[in-house]
């Protein structure tokens, strides 16, 4: 019988109803294949080795990136757990409807990525959602845009840095649903305009969405990606190996 390849199991990883028991089943053995290209990208330099400095660094290559997409992801998980652990002032079920399966999605990618690098993931990082007011649909809603917002442009930043097509493969999976989730976000904030594709996050002569590196900053942008999330979490994370 002709042997699965990485892709294929990628491919049934998301083409599959989401059943978190089934999920991580079925992750614990994506994740042991996709371990043997990661760990030849970390014989050196393991970012989930224990270390007296207290930033965490995502790593190198495409170790790194994954690592820097499990950073990531591992917020996004923990605010929207907040949010449904408690729903803000007066919430419509449609809302709240939206915000669970976004919870949900984004507990799956944080899941996915954690089985997927194996012993190479940085560690489970510590959040300070403290300047949220999470009774506030403005300010949950607000966290939540820009949440989004920087995960697609990070996701789209880190794309051509991928070597693996296979990776490349499942970064683009997670980015077109991140992307609805920005989509869905924004309509709720400004129901019934073009907001859900602003000029603030597409560029109006390309169409395209824009992208942002790691450490990269901008008019637009003043803070990287990495500081941004930096503001949301007691352990700090870094990229310094990466473009």
């Amino acid at each position: 019988m002709k042997s699965e390849n990485l892709q294929d199991r990628l491919q049934k990883i998301f083409a599959a109803p989401l059943k978190r028991k089934s999920f991580l089943k079925y992750t614990a053995v994506s994740g042991s294949v996709m371990m043997l290209g990661l760990e030849a990208c970390h014989k050196d330099n393991n970012p989930g080795e224990p270390t007296t400095n207290p930033i965490t660094d995502v790593g190198s290559g495409d170790a790194g990136i994954l690592n820097f997409a499990y950073a990531l992801e591992q917020l996004e998980a923990a605010f929207y757990i907040k949010v449904n652990s408690s729903f803000y002032t007066n919430i419509s079920s449609d809302e709240q409807q939206i915000l669970t399966d976004i919870m949900n999605h984004e507990v799956a990618h944080r899941d996915f990525f954690k089985a997927a690098l194996g012993s190479s993931a940085i560690k489970t990082l510590t959040f300070d959602f403290s300047s949220i007011d999470f009774t506030s649909r403005a300010a949950v809603l607000g966290t939540a845009k820009a949440l989004e917002d920087t995960g697609v442009s990070a996701y789209n930043g880190a794309g051509k840095y991928i070597q693996s097509a296979d990776y490349l493969t499942l970064a683009g999976k997670i980015v077109s649903v991140e992307a609805r989730h920005a989509a869905a976000i924004r309509d709720l904030l400004m129901p019934k305009t073009s907001s859900f594709a602003g000029d603030d996050v597409v560029d109006a002569t390309s169409g395209l969405d824009y992208s942002r590196t790691p450490n990269g900053t901008d008019s637009t942008h003043p803070m990287s990606i990495v500081a941004t999330a930096n503001t949301f979490l007691t352990t700090k994370i870094s990229a310094t190996k990466l473009p």
